[in-house]
C-alpha cells in the first residue's frame, strides 16, 4: 500500500509540486490501480505455467501448376483490343 511519502517522491521525481489535498488525493487514486495491476500479474502468470498454445507445425500447401503455362495466352490475347507478338497494349500510366 502507498503512503504520502511515496507520492512525495513520485512528485520529486517529476518534477511537480504538490498540494496536502493533491496528494492525498492522488493517494486514493493510485493504490486501486496499483492493486489491479496486481491482479493481472498473478492472472498472467498463471495462465503462463498452467495453458500451453498446441504443437507448433508449418501448414504448406504442395506446389502445383492448375494450368499449363501460356495455355490461356491466346484466348487473352484475343479478347485485347490491341495486342502485338502476343503481348497486351496498354495506355501508358506514366
Amino acid at each position: 500500500m502507498l503512503e504520502i511519502k511515496d507520492i512525495e517522491k513520485l512528485a520529486k521525481l517529476a518534477r511537480i509540486e504538490l498540494t496536502i489535498e493533491e496528494k492525498e488525493s492522488l493517494l486514493k487514486e493510485v493504490d486501486p490501480i496499483l492493486g489491479y495491476v496486481a491482479q493481472l500479474k498473478e492472472v498472467v502468470s498463471s495462465v503462463g505455467e498452467t495453458k500451453k498454445a498446441g504443437e507448433l507445425r508449418n501448414v504448406t500447401r504442395e506446389d502445383s501448376l492448375p494450368n499449363e503455362t501460356a495455355s490461356n495466352t491466346e484466348v487473352l490475347v484475343a479478347d485485347m483490343p490491341e495486342s502485338q507478338d502476343n503481348y497486351l497494349k496498354v495506355k501508358k500510366i506514366l
